[in-house]
Parts: C-alpha cells; sequence; structure tokens
C-alpha cells in the first residue's frame, strides 16, 4: 500500500472523529481503498497501538471497528470523569447544551460542525448529567442523535422545546444557514465554527451553570 503512514494518520482521524463504531466499508469509502486494503490497514494500527506506551486500543468486532481506551487506564478516565461532573459547567459546555437544546434530535458530527470543535467529551459529560440523551438514528446505522432530557425541560420550567426563547428565530437562521453554506460549498470544506448571531446564546435559554449542575435537584 502506498503511503501506509498517511493512510494510518487518516485512519486514527476518521475514527477519533466519528467516536462510535464504523464499518470497514464506510472507511474503504472514505479512505479511498479496497477492502482488502482496509483490512491490512485496520490490522497494522491495531497492532501499533497494543504497545504498552499507547492509551488506545482497537476493538474490532466482525465488520466493524472502534478507537477506545484501554481497559487498564479505566481508573484514569473515572477520576477524571468524576472530577469534571463535580465541578460546574464550562462555559463550552453551555453552548453545546444550548444547541442540543433548541436543535435536537441533532448528531454528534452536526453538532461539532456548528460548533467548529471535537464535542465527544463535552458529549459524555452532558448524558453521565443527564442533561441530553441519546437515541439511535433511524435513518443510519451507528450513528445516534442527541436531544434534552424531559429532567432538563422541567427543571428550565418548560414542557416542550418549543416554549425556548426565540426558538422559531433560531430555526430559521439555522435553515438560511445551511442553505447558504450547501448553495456556496460542499459542508466538509467550512472548517469555521457557526456564525456569530446563530447559536443559541447561553443567555437566552437562561442556562446558568448553577441551573444545569444537577437538574434532578431540589430548588
Amino acid at each position: 500500500m502506498e503511503n501506509l503512514e498517511k493512510k494510518l494518520g487518516e485512519l486514527e482521524a476518521l475514527l477519533f472523529i466519528h467516536g462510535e463504531p464504523l464499518t470497514f466499508k464506510k472507511i474503504s469509502a472514505i479512505l479511498d481503498l479496497k477492502s482488502e486494503e482496509t483490512g491490512s490497514l485496520v490490522g497494522e494500527f491495531k497492532n501499533r497501538l497494543d504497545g504498552p506506551e499507547r492509551g488506545l486500543a482497537l476493538v474490532v468486532d466482525e465488520d466493524k471497528v472502534q478507537l477506545v481506551t484501554k481497559s487498564e487506564f479505566n481508573k484514569v478516565a473515572e477520576d477524571f470523569i468524576k472530577e469534571e461532573l463535580s465541578e460546574d459547567l464550562s462555559p463550552a459546555s453551555l453552548e453545546a447544551l444550548a444547541l442540543v437544546a433548541y436543535f435536537a434530535p441533532i448528531s454528534r458530527s452536526r453538532l461539532e460542525y456548528l460548533r467548529g470543535v471535537n464535542s465527544s467529551f463535552i458529549l459524555r459529560s452532558l448524558l453521565l448529567r443527564g442533561l441530553v440523551e441519546r437515541l439511535p438514528d433511524p435513518n443510519r446505522q451507528n450513528v445516534y442523535l442527541y436531544k434534552p432530557t424531559f429532567d432538563l425541560l422541567k427543571h428550565l420550567g418548560m414542557k416542550t422545546r418549543e416554549e425556548l426563547p426565540d426558538y422559531a428565530k433560531f430555526q430559521e437562521l439555522l435553515k438560511n444557514f445551511e442553505t447558504n453554506i450547501a448553495l456556496e460549498t460542499a459542508p466538509t470544506t467550512v472548517e469555521q465554527p457557526l456564525g456569530e448571531g446563530l447559536a443559541p446564546s447561553v443567555q437566552a435559554v437562561e442556562l446558568k451553570e448553577s441551573d444545569v449542575a444537577n437538574p434532578n435537584k431540589e430548588n
């Protein structure tokens, strides 16, 4: 295989960005590889990750593959998550939560496209806090959609997402934004985050750190 090192880097980036199990067929299509080349590439990447100096591992399950944390480092991950959950939500977490609240159901890839940064850890933190929930995408395998939990809406004093401040306005802004992007260029070439004025502000939904730190906490 030509440019093995480059292809290994592309595979690692792809699995990291996707965050969920990815089929060999999808990998082949994205990296422009033959099926046997994909199998060899995955095998080589798995072997390289097996070293004790690597914190990640490759899980291969029939026709799917996923990048995961090695089990021997679970304690480090658990301690980090516990510390994160004991603190208030960061501005980045509040931004992601506002986007999920307004534009649900939303996939992680779409959320990251709108924010312009990787959001896998933030989504995991919001899931553990009970602020968002995920459900399988009925139209795509191995893809999940995120939406605000009922407990979050209840904590905010709302029965539906449509009661969020300026809900219709932000829906229309998003629709116009994505229409313009589709006309100008393919979404995959856009590297800039959501334009100013389009992302729902934290103030718009009144999502204060103290309000959403624990939605199940009695006032």
